[in-house]
């Protein structure tokens, strides 16, 4: 999935039946604090290369807005970070899926800036990553988290 590719929007599939599938794996071992980043930072990513994942927004009985959700939901499951670069390697090679990393140059960067320079000066093969944020067919996704638990 390329940051031009369409999403089919299905507000009334359920999270099992939709045609599209979203993950975030992350790596237990870093703790509740660091999880929570790293996936705070990959819905914010995700929901800004594919607006098109988060449904309207929603007025309750009250008249009170809401702001909307993904509608495919997202699943948050557990992998060790050998298993993380595994995913993310995998799923950069397959077509039709987005792919999101949070590495531990990020979290260690306290500027974009550094970050960036972080980034660019690590050979693809030296990342560590923390988490990874996929999006793409649910058969696809499958085969690549299969079997993963729900992180706890």
């Amino acid at each position: 999935m390329t940051t031009d590719h369409q999403v089919d929007v299905q507000l009334d599939a359920t999270t099992r039946t939709a045609k599209v599938k979203w993950v975030i794996v992350a790596d237990p071992s870093l703790g509740p604090g660091l999880v929570a980043n790293a996936t705070a930072c990959l819905g914010a990513s995700v929901g800004k290369v594919l607006p098109e994942l988060l449904g309207p927004e929603v007025a309750d009985a009250s008249g009170g807005t809401h702001a909307g959700l993904p509608w495919t939901g997202c699943s948050i499951l557990a992998a060790d970070a050998a298993k993380l670069l595994q995913i993310r390697t995998k799923a950069a090679n397959r077509e039709g899926i987005f792919v999101a990393d949070m590495s531990k140059h990020a979290q260690a960067s306290r500027s974009y800036v550094e970050y960036t320079e972080a980034m660019t000066s690590t050979d693809a093969d030296a990342f560590e990553y923390y988490a990874v944020s996929l999006v793409g067919p649910r058969n696809k996704i499958d085969k690549l988290v299969g079997g993963l638990p729900l992180l706890r």
